[in-house]
């Protein structure tokens, strides 16, 4: 049984984006579905499908590239089952100096930390990318 299956998301496109794979798949969530779709918005990765294996889902990313290097050079998990990390909408971390991406669970749902900041609202840190 897996313990934290966001950090295994963040580690399986770690390494296909390191090992220069066009594509990754891993087993389908709401909240995976929902960090895809930051990612999307935010252009580290091209699209992402959620596909019917029969069973429970898979979701799959489709992993883009800048010159034959990796968009997305760095994924963080900060938030962790054993330690959760909160902030108020003054205190979001911005990564990079703007340039990376806070993925922030909020009572709205899950937005990055640019979102959260236009509506208004704090939550927890799921992940920092850039």
């Amino acid at each position: 049984m897996m313990t934290d299956p966001i950090a295994d998301m963040l580690a399986r496109v770690r390494n296909a984006s390191r090992a220069n794979h066009k594509r990754v798949d891993m087993p389908v969530s709401k909240m995976k579905a929902e960090i895809a779709r930051i990612l999307k918005e935010s252009a580290f990765i091209h699209d992402y499908k959620i596909l019917d294996d029969g069973r429970h889902g898979v979701l799959r990313l489709y992993l883009k590239y800048h010159e034959g290097a990796p968009v997305i050079r760095q994924l963080e998990r900060v938030s962790k089952p054993g330690r959760r990390k909160y902030a108020g909408v003054s205190e979001l971390p911005r990564v990079r100096s703007g340039l990376g991406v806070a993925i922030v669970s909020t009572s709205k749902g899950m937005m990055s930390d640019r979102e959260a900041r236009t509506n208004n609202v704090g939550g927890e840190i799921v992940a920092a990318i850039w």
